[in-house]
């Protein structure tokens, strides 16, 4: 039997989009916690740039989000989320490249982290940075709910694919906050879009063996390698 392990730490956008697209696709694997050896030698000899996720099945390791996700759809059975038509695969990479660029910064790397992540650690919010990102924030907004408002159920049009999982997770964290609660309402066929993926029997099932939120460590770290400044 194929060993398949993701490695990561629990609250990470990115690794939630890997087990949500393993969970649809009912690929059984084993989750490996780096909290505590992350930025370590051995955090680094899975991925050299100090990030998550990475996966491994058998012998042959990958990392960045975008190539294991694109892996798992071709490598194992169960349905495909990577559309046949080039145009619709086309359109798919373009969202997943819009969340990587614009949606996962603004709402994570920026408010999230200031509003969640700090705090828990009992690191200030920089306001400066929430500031500077709601702006940004909103017109990723309006720019999902424009394409959404045709009545499509997602976001390449009737079928679910990769794109949907990778935004989910960030518009899940960002509801969190005050900014994300006070924003959704505005914009309805987001909010329809959202209850939808929250509905689906993958994403339950993943949310249901997600140990509770908790402060994550290592991430005192981030307010000085990484933390955004103006």
């Amino acid at each position: 039997m194929s060993e398949i392990i993701v490695y990561g730490f629990p609250r990470s956008t990115f690794v939630n989009i890997v087990r949500l697209v393993l969970t649809h696709k009912d690929v059984a694997y084993t989750f490996q916690d780096l909290e505590p050896v992350m930025g370590k030698a051995e955090h680094l000899a899975l991925h050299p740039f100090n990030r998550v996720p990475i996966l491994r099945h058998d012998d042959f390791i990958v990392y960045e989000t975008s190539a294991i996700v694109s892996y798992i759809d071709e490598a194992f059975e169960g349905a495909r989320l990577t559309p046949r038509d080039p145009r619709a695969r086309a359109r798919m990479n373009q969202w997943i490249g819009i969340v990587n660029s614009y949606v996962y910064p603004y709402m994570i790397h920026h408010v999230t982290h200031e509003r969640l992540v700090f705090p828990e650690l009992g690191i200030a919010s920089d306001e400066k940075v929430v500031a500077h990102a709601l702006p940004k924030v909103e017109t990723t907004l309006k720019v999902i709910e424009r394409e959404l408002a045709h009545g499509q159920d997602y976001l390449v049009g009737s079928e679910l694919t990769i794109a949907d999982f990778f935004l989910l997770p960030s518009t899940f964290a960002f509801s969190l906050t005050e900014e994300g609660k006070s924003m959704y309402p505005k914009y309805p066929a987001f909010c329809r879009w959202r209850e939808r993926m929250e509905g689906l029997p993958t994403t339950q099932k993943l949310r249901a063996i997600l140990p509770p939120r908790v402060p994550i460590p290592h991430a005192r770290e981030w307010a000085n390698s990484h933390r955004p400044k103006y």
